[in-house]
């Protein structure tokens, strides 16, 4: 029996020796798995963060699409009834020339007075959507609001300044839909003023 002991004391010998060897051989191929996992890992993580950064653009760039998509929601649904209210306009300046050459002797009939009521309404209607009337007589010229038709010379108003308002103007929640049609005042120069004394 001692030969069993001997041969197994030799196997197990050659055994540790073989495990010796294997950690040994093992060693440098775990370095190169641990260096190739962690440059493997790098890139991973730059893939990530780049994906990030694409997911992040792309949020962002539809929150700001939602954004300007609602505001023109709310600017169409503003203006939808611009076309229909330029159209209007034209009626409203009829009923103020029928009121403005009406014969004094007409004034008290009880009709005239309903089709006044039915300008009201109209008016009233017209403001309830975001109608305007843009203050124009006396007020300096101004073209963002006004177009000025006629320049008169004048001593009676300072240069620039609406002498009168031949048609009225209209903005549609802040936006000029039909600037007012007026006279401006010129300064007179001094040749003339001196020929008007």
């Amino acid at each position: 029996m001692p030969k069993n002991e001997e041969i197994i004391e030799e196997k197990s010998g050659e055994k540790s020796e073989a495990q010796g060897e294997a950690t040994e051989e093992t060693l440098p191929k775990e370095e190169e798995t641990v260096e190739t996992l962690s440059a493997r890992l790098e890139e991973e993580s730059q893939k990530a963060k780049e994906y990030l950064d694409q997911w992040k653009r792309s949020a962002a760039e539809f929150s700001n699409y939602r954004k300007r998509n609602e505001k023109e929601r709310g600017e169409l649904i503003k203006f939808t009834n611009a076309l229909l209210i330029t159209r209007l306009l034209p009626v409203l300046d009829d009923l103020e020339r029928a009121f403005q050459t009406l014969p004094d002797n007409m004034r008290y009939f009880t009709w005239i007075d309903g089709i006044a009521l039915v300008q009201q309404k109209l008016e009233a209607i017209l403001e309830q959507e975001g109608l305007k009337t843009i203050e124009a007589q006396g007020n300096p010229f101004d073209p963002a609001l006004h177009q000025s038709i006629m320049h008169e010379e004048t001593t009676e108003f300072d240069d620039g300044v609406i002498m009168e308002e031949l048609q009225k103007g209209y903005l549609l929640n802040e936006r000029v839909i039909r600037p007012a049609l007026v006279k401006v005042a010129k300064k007179v120069t001094n040749g003339e003023e001196d020929q008007t004394e």
